[in-house]
């Protein structure tokens, strides 16, 4: 008898870039998590060119978390509420040596996504499905 192996969760949304002088532009993006990699998500950036190469971020499922009531994170990766005429969202502020970029996030899509995240791998459960003898040979492959 095989063990049934939890889904991955995956959800395209459109975010907005918002732009130093307050417009923004929509940018297409999927929000992924992978119990096999319990305490993060990801989110990819596509890019609209047919030749152009997608953008990935991780960073800590429960910083996504936090991020929806209270601000959250430091460095790289900072999450806040973020209310609008037009409703809820939530800011993902994203910092690199390349630059800096602030999204608008709906709330709505955020807290669906989670939700699954949470039907797949329980929140305090992520142990629970982490593979520590892989993560260990991974990081022994790439020495």
């Amino acid at each position: 008898m095989s063990a049934i192996r939890p889904t991955t969760v995956e959800v395209e949304t459109s975010l907005r870039l918002v732009a130093p002088d307050a417009t923004a532009l929509p940018v297409r993006a999927s929000l992924r998590y992978d119990p096999a990699d319990p305490y993060a998500v990801h989110v990819l950036f596509h890019a609209e060119s047919a030749g152009g190469e997608a953008v990935s971020w991780s960073f800590a499922r429960e910083l996504l978390m936090t991020g929806l009531d209270e601000p959250a994170g430091i460095g790289d990766v900072r999450v806040w509420p973020w209310a609008t005429p037009r409703g809820d969202f939530v800011a993902l502020a994203l910092s690199s040596p390349d630059g800096n970029a602030l999204f608008e996030v709906p709330r709505s899509v955020l807290v669906r996504f989670l939700r699954r995240t949470h039907v797949v791998v329980a929140r305090g459960r992520e142990t629970d499905h982490l593979d520590v003898d892989a993560a260990v040979n991974r990081l022994l492959a790439g020495r």
